[in-house]
């Protein structure tokens, strides 16, 4: 993976940190709109991770196989991928 691990790896963590908080909600009964919120919020965190690894696998992968054979299935990679993204 070309994308900087160590920021991936620390947003992800923040992430289970979130999902645990919001699994605590749901256990103590919360009000849920506050419970929602909060999963929006860790929605939108995960939603910038996969920017940050999609970002990174542009500038990576994506640029190498531009003069490489494998190209086209790169490109059909990241357009299945941005297919599931954007349903």
């Amino acid at each position: 993976m070309v994308a900087d691990q160590g920021k991936i790896a620390r947003m992800l963590k923040t992430a289970r940190g979130q999902l645990d908080g919001i699994l605590k909600m749901v256990e103590a009964d919360r009000y849920c709109i506050d419970i929602s919120q909060q999963v929006m919020a860790t929605e939108a965190l995960l939603n910038r991770v996969n920017r940050e690894i999609l970002k990174a696998h542009l500038e990576g992968c994506v640029k190498q196989a531009v003069t490489a054979e494998d190209r086209d299935e790169k490109i059909e990679e990241l357009a299945a991928t941005l297919d599931k993204i954007l349903k």
